[in-house]
């Protein structure tokens, strides 16, 4: 039984009914289960638990399974191995770990906002389009924006500042250093436990730690009154498992299942398996679409990430202008919730595709889409410094950090990020 303040419990249950809607549920099953679950907590796990069973719509052309098993079954090919050059990897593994600090930053000043606000806030400021970061600015009338003095801001900036963007590679880092490349999802619940603060994990990551504190086990944890299953809380978990299989998206993908399996299904699992793999990817070769290739070959086939990549491509080939393949992402895929996977996957996509080798863009870009900016835009810095390295990155973004990543993991809460980059370089998968 899971009590809480009543207005929250029927917030649950709302978004666990567009959640079962959303994944092929037959609606008026959904609708009928609800009708049968009394209001009442005390009865409110039987809509999570008798839901599973549900029948999926008679027109329901997707297959999207969790288990590693049955996701390797429906891949449309066994992904590439790509070989890596050794002399490179420093540079490129310090790349990712810097455009994913540098492209977090950027993103946290308007987290949440709408594209139109984020261009509205970014005009205000002449910064836009987006290739720097955000400066103090008045923000129009009805629109909140960080105070003058934040340290988010350009010109402000000292650091890169503490978010479960950026926490979880580094909690990431020391689960993979006590148990190498044997780790379980039991040792990941494990790490989140000791290592993370409750209060500094979000809706999916939440809902699956208070089951890991109620006792319950991976992959259970990630069905008990947790509607978020499918947002983007796992994807942002990706980087490190890429980071330490330089050219091996199939492992990279392996590792992530591990990890988001504890919190997520279906496209909540896929987005962080096809994000480990195209950095895995990226470490081994300059070409994107070659890494995007291998990163489409570890998820099914006929589940919608797949289709939502193959749009992406398609758009891209189709638009003269980003502006335009984001009026197709929207259109398509805005229906969404603004922290889903899909929608913002497909930002983060985008934006590299129209970005090509210009790191100030492909973080911009990806901010600009809105969203859950701060999370596209640290997956888009971390993908571009992947395939490019550190050396490409404009110094306008690196040098205001100071060498210096803020979480909140326990025991790590002040980090050297080129530190960080060299323990995983020794830390990596040979």
């Amino acid at each position: 039984m899971l009590l809480m303040p009543e207005a929250e419990w029927q917030a649950l249950r709302e978004a666990e009914l567009t959640q079962l809607c959303e994944e092929g549920r037959d609606p008026e099953a959904v609708q009928a289960l609800f009708a049968e679950s009394a209001d009442a907590q005390v009865e409110g796990e039987r809509l999570w638990t008798e839901s599973i069973a549900l029948p999926y719509r008679e027109d329901w052309r997707y297959e999207e399974p969790s288990t590693w098993e049955r996701i390797v079954a429906v891949r449309p090919e066994k992904p590439p191995t790509l070989p890596v050059n050794e002399s490179q990897l420093p540079d490129r593994i310090l790349g990712a770990w810097l455009g994913r600090c540098a492209g977090c930053m950027l993103g946290k000043p308007v987290e949440g906002a709408g594209r139109a606000v984020v261009r509205a806030l970014a005009e205000t400021a002449g910064a836009y389009p987006l290739r720097d970061y955000l400066p103090p600015l008045t923000p129009p009338e009805g629109l909140n924006f960080a105070p003058p003095d934040s340290p988010l801001l350009r010109g402000n900036i000292r650091r890169a500042e503490r978010d479960d963007d950026t926490d979880y590679p580094v909690v990431n880092l020391l689960i993979w250093e006590r148990q190498g490349p044997e780790f379980t999802p039991e040792h990941v619940a494990e790490g989140w436990l000791g290592y993370l603060p409750y209060h500094q994990v979000y809706t999916a990551e939440r809902a699956a730690y208070r089951n890991l504190v109620c006792g319950m086990k991976p992959p259970d944890s990630a069905l008990l009154f947790n509607p978020y299953r499918e947002w983007i809380g796992a994807q942002i978990r990706a980087d490190l498992w890429g980071y330490l299989t330089p050219g091996q998206p199939e492992r990279a993908a392996e590792f992530a299942w591990r990890d988001a399996c504890i919190s997520h299904t279906r496209n909540g699992i896929y987005g962080e398996m096809f994000f480990a793999a195209l950095i895995a990817a990226c470490l081994a070769t300059r070409d994107l679409g070659e890494a995007l290739e291998a990163a489409l070959c570890v998820i099914p086939a006929r589940s919608r990430f797949a289709e939502m990549v193959a749009d992406c491509l398609a758009w891209y080939a189709l638009d003269g202008d980003w502006e335009r393949t984001c009026d197709r992402v929207e259109e398509k895929y805005g229906h969404y919730h603004p922290v889903h996977t899909l929608n913002n996957a497909a930002l983060v996509l985008i934006a590299l595709l129209h970005a090509k080798q210009d790191f100030s863009a492909a973080v911009g870009l990806a901010v600009q889409g809105g969203w859950d900016t701060d999370c596209n835009g640290a997956t888009a810095g971390s993908v571009w410094g992947a395939l490019h390295g550190a050396e490409a990155i404009p110094r306008h973004w690196t040098e205001p950090l100071n060498d210096t990543l803020v979480s909140a993991v326990f025991g790590r809460s002040e980090n050297s990020i080129r530190a960080l980059a060299e323990e995983t370089l020794a830390a990596r998968l040979s």
